[in-house]
């Protein structure tokens, strides 16, 4: 009797928990990612802070499965579904499944403004992190050779579109290279000169936390320089320029953190969706008339015995993936039950809010928490064992390694070819 074909899509945190979960049973696991690597996207934005380097917060996948007999991966995109059929195509090839698990993870959502993504890149991956933070880097040398205050003005001014956690984590993780680690290397440029602004249509920072979390957030960011401007709807990003209803804003960094849409690989599927793009699923994870068929983290709308929606973050993820492994190994004998894990975010150095239960901390007790927790969730020791001496690194010297431009506008091959050297 053959083994049943179990063909997951996404190696994010719902996939390569899944996997794991697989590991070694009388299954055959394909697992389908266009990269060759896991990333750990909560640490993504200390990629582009130049924090971290890619490696740090990255593990090849054929290494995580290096002794599992029982999982082939694919590197590769998944480019349709044939439910009928039961035949994930790919951009090269195609895979048969008896069960299929969708975790492609999301994407960024520019609300119909798809035109706004070339001035105000987002973060989901290695590229876009990296991508920000050479421009960063890129401004402070512009500034620095620039003869006009304009111009050297709006190379300093940094934008950050979006109040969440990311935006947050974002707009503290600028303030402190910028004013920390970059500023004494340019004796040109003065610390008045540089401009952090968090943009948020809401009023208040970090909607999901307490009303006394939300204002400490935006009291700690203000005291770290970063000027916050609440109730303010951005209207158009053009280059180097942010429209919103309160004026514009000169800015050569602008990032967007405002918003996530389902990966485009769900519309497939058929299937009844939500308005950001979500398959709404049942309560075994499953799609309206395909038992075989599951959708897991980002890109599911599922809701809980209260019927509150299950937050879009790994821990959910993580759960809805040991539970779509039992059903697969055992059958559907219980519905998915979420338990709420808790919400962290961090500020800057020893600064972070968290709401873990009934227990609300904020600080330096909070950010011990949420830099012990990150540490313990990274994928391998040595991941674990270099981000944790980067981060004492940097907390003593508030000095960072990972600032080096290696594929910025300055090196590319077309700037170089208009470039004469002439004697």
């Amino acid at each position: 009797m053959n083994n049943k074909r179990v063909v997951i899509i996404g190696a994010g945190f719902g996939g390569l928990e899944l996997a794991k979960s697989l590991n070694k049973k009388k299954i055959d696991v394909t697992l389908i990612d266009r990269n060759n690597h896991h990333l750990f996207q909560p640490l993504l934005y200390q990629v582009a802070s130049s924090a971290l380097s890619p490696a740090d917060i990255a593990a090849p996948i054929r290494s995580i499965f290096r002794y599992s007999p029982n999982i082939k991966i694919i590197m590769n995109e998944a480019v349709s579904i044939d439910t009928y059929t039961q035949t994930v195509r790919l951009n090269e090839g195609s895979v048969s499944y008896d069960y299929l698990v969708l975790a492609p993870g999301s994407r960024h959502s520019y609300f119909g403004n798809n035109q706004w993504e070339k001035f105000a890149p987002g973060l989901k991956e290695i590229t876009d992190a990296l991508k920000i933070r050479e421009n960063l880097i890129e401004s402070f040398e512009r500034a620095e050779m620039s003869a006009s205050r304009h111009d050297k003005q709006k190379n300093l001014t940094f934008v950050i579109v979006g109040g969440g956690p990311t935006g947050v984590e974002m707009a503290g993780a600028i303030a402190e290279i910028a004013r920390r680690t970059l500023l004494p290397d340019y004796p040109l440029i003065a610390e008045n000169e540089i401009k952090v602004i968090l943009v948020d249509a809401s009023s208040q920072l970090l909607g999901a936390y307490p009303d006394a979390l939300s204002d400490y957030t935006k009291s700690a960011l203000e005291n770290m320089g970063v000027e916050v401007r609440l109730n303010t709807r951005v209207s158009d990003i053009s280059e180097n320029v942010v429209t919103t209803n309160n004026g514009t804003i000169e800015a050569a960094n602008v990032i967007w953190a405002a918003g996530n849409e389902a990966s485009p690989l769900i519309k497939c599927l058929d299937t009844q969706m939500d308005k950001i793009g979500r398959a709404i699923v049942d309560k075994y994870m499953n799609i309206p008339g395909n038992e075989n068929v599951f959708v897991i983290g980002d890109s599911a709308f599922c809701t809980d015995e209260d019927g509150k929606e299950v937050p879009g973050i790994a821990p959910a993820a993580m759960q809805q993936a040991k539970f779509v492994a039992d059903v697969i190994l055992h059958g559907k004998s219980k519905h998915f039950k979420y338990r709420d894990k808790g919400m962290m975010a961090t500020i800057g150095k020893a600064k972070a809010v968290s709401v873990i239960g009934k227990f609300h901390s904020k600080g330096l007790i909070a950010w011990l928490i949420w830099s012990f927790i990150h540490i313990f969730f990274l994928i391998d020791f040595r991941n674990r064992l270099f981000v944790m001496s980067e981060w004492i690194w940097f907390y003593l010297s508030n000095n960072s390694g990972a600032r080096l431009i290696v594929n910025g506008k300055r090196k590319s091959k077309e700037n170089l070819s208009k470039s004469k050297v002439e004697c």
